[in-house]
């Protein structure tokens, strides 16, 4: 009897052993696989272009000096506001007072020698009056007369002479004068100094180059933000698009203006090409500051109260493998759709395919094909797809344990390793 019962006890351990081996490669006792899944949501969405600049004045006017000499005065300094014609600096002037007494003294030597050649010139037309006179009347010789009209002649050239080198003198003298007003630095428009490049004391330069001694901007009301756009987004911005940007001043404020010009003039820089973009934008309260770094984004496109599906969802490809019993059994669908245009907007667009939980023990597949897209969703023109329905995004790890997700029965951990075996 104890025997017998030592057998039955190894034949049921046996049984139990098959019957468990059976129910494992089955997969009826393994856990599920937690997938990760969002939500087919309704709302608006942009496709934009991003990219990097400056922000800077509309207009900014560089003040510089058409003469040399030390600063001798400063009248403004940094964020001082200026008017049209204000004087904001000076160049010593005496040098150029002594240049203008000196060129005024050479206008009056002028005018007393034209004036002297004038009362010349007159004597030797009177001499030669008389010398005619006496000619006629053969009281004197011929050669008296040709002498008479040869030194009215040369009288009338001197005074032809020195009456030019007057208005040379006079032009000297205007010069100097001009001169000495410049040495008053006058601001050409109205705005704020926002860069003073001077001290007194300092002497500046003027021969070759016109020294910068201040940056005036025109209104820092109206800023603009200089982008530098990759030629493979450049095709996409258009004059009067909007754009957003941030500055790292302010990061969790956007500043929102329009794009008002795309230059064709390429810009080459370690084999990068890019193009500037010029956006608008109004700084009423000043927050915005000449130089700061912009994280720009020009909106190409939008729309409103569109279908969005999840970008990950439409990268996600779920685990398969060729031979395995323990293959999960995944729905078939269609594996691409031709679109018969959905308001002009199907050319260009990419075709996808994204995994839907609709409940029970499977994941179907679904062709979709999407329009824009952001950085996180893409607009959907053409599926099988609900507003709220659960699309797969990934597959449940110990990284992202906390992510919403959708647990489907019959596979469970040791599928993935099996198959990557």
């Amino acid at each position: 009897m104890g025997r017998g019962k030592s057998v039955l006890a190894v034949l049921a351990v046996a049984s139990a052993g098959i019957a468990l081996g059976v129910w494992w490669s089955l997969g009826v006792g393994q856990p599920p696989v937690a997938y990760l899944t969002a939500r087919v949501e309704r709302g608006p969405i942009s496709q934009i272009v991003t990219a990097t600049g400056t922000v800077n004045p509309v207009t900014t006017v560089q003040v510089g000096t058409y003469v040399s000499g030390p600063i001798k005065e400063l009248f403004v300094d940094f964020n001082s506001p200026v008017r049209k014609g204000q004087r904001v600096a000076q160049i010593d002037p005496r040098p150029f007072l002594m240049k203008v007494k000196q060129a005024t003294a050479n206008v009056a030597t002028a005018r007393a020698q034209v004036e002297k050649d004038k009362a010349d010139l007159n004597f030797k037309r009177q001499v030669l009056t008389r010398s005619r006179a006496l000619f006629q009347r053969a009281l004197i010789a011929r050669q008296e007369v040709e002498a008479a009209e040869r030194d009215y002649e040369q009288a009338l050239a001197q005074l032809q002479l020195d009456q030019a080198r007057l208005e040379q003198s006079v032009a000297a003298l205007e010069e100097a004068k001009v001169n000495l007003e410049y040495t008053d630095i006058i601001s050409p428009v109205d705005g704020v100094v926002v860069s003073r490049n001077v001290n007194v004391g300092q002497t500046v330069a003027a021969s070759f180059q016109t020294p910068v001694l201040f940056e005036i901007a025109r209104d820092l009301t109206k800023m603009q933000v200089n982008a530098k756009v990759s030629e493979a987004d450049i095709g996409a911005v258009r004059e009067g698009q909007r754009a957003f940007f941030t500055v790292d001043a302010y990061p969790e404020r956007r500043f929102w203006g329009s794009v008002v010009q795309v230059r064709n003039a390429p810009q080459t820089v370690q084999s990068v090409v890019t193009y500037d973009v010029v956006v608008s934008v109004e700084n009423h309260d000043l927050a915005l500051k000449p130089g700061m770094t912009a994280n720009i984004s020009v909106v190409t496109a939008h729309r409103e109260e569109v279908l969005k599906v999840p970008l990950a969802a439409l990268r996600f490809r779920p685990p398969s493998g060729q031979g395995d019993d323990e293959q999960p059994r995944w729905t078939t669908g269609p594996s691409h759709v031709q679109a018969p245009g959905i308001g002009g907007r199907t050319q260009g667009h990419g075709r996808h395919q994204v995994w839907v939980y609709r409940g029970g023990s499977e994941i179907q597949p679904v062709a979709v094909q999407v329009g824009l897209s952001d950085d996180t969703h893409a607009e959907l023109l053409v599926g099988d797809l609900q507003e709220g329905e659960a699309v797969v995004t990934g597959i449940r790890t110990a990284e992202n344990s906390d992510a919403p997700q959708t647990s489907v029965p019959g596979f469970g951990p040791g599928f993935g390793r099996r198959m990557r075996r």
